[in-house]
């Protein structure tokens, strides 16, 4: 399961993506929001908790650079977000990382790259080993 939210800067991508998740047949709760304005701190607050109490796997958060999405989203527990601009990144930031959450930035990132990105981020699988010694130590930072 997917959860997914984007401020107003980002309401038209959140729709590009949900139609994504669709096509590809990837379940997903959509957080929202249409609100103009909104506050992104409240929607990535809303879409982590989704995968902190396990009604998610995977976050998508959005807004108009992706880097406040993430900011905001790296506060909270067991969250490891990443901004992702292209594929690159957004392989090895689950290969290596272990991401949970998407973060991209509508005034950045097209659909059809958008897309692109999306496929890379859902479909790329951590490789643990000694990857994971690294998530730990992550993890260690929270408490």
């Amino acid at each position: 399961m997917v959860a997914i939210g984007s401020d107003h800067a980002a309401a038209s991508l959140r729709q590009i993506v949900k139609q994504y998740l669709e096509d590809q047949e990837i379940p997903y709760i959509d957080c929202g929001t249409d609100e103009s304005p909104s506050d992104y701190p409240e929607i990535a607050k809303t879409v982590c908790g989704k995968i902190q109490s396990g009604e998610a796997d995977t976050g998508i958060l959005l807004c108009g650079t992706g880097i406040g999405m993430s900011m905001a989203a790296n506060k909270m527990k067991g969250i490891r977000a990443a901004v992702c601009t292209e594929t690159y990144s957004a392989k090895y930031t689950r290969l290596h990382n272990d991401a949970n959450v998407l973060c991209m930035g509508a005034r950045v990132v097209g659909e059809g790259l958008a897309r692109e990105i999306l496929d890379t981020f859902l479909f790329t699988e951590f490789e643990g080993g000694r990857h994971q010694r690294r998530i730990d130590m992550i993890a260690e930072l929270e408490k």
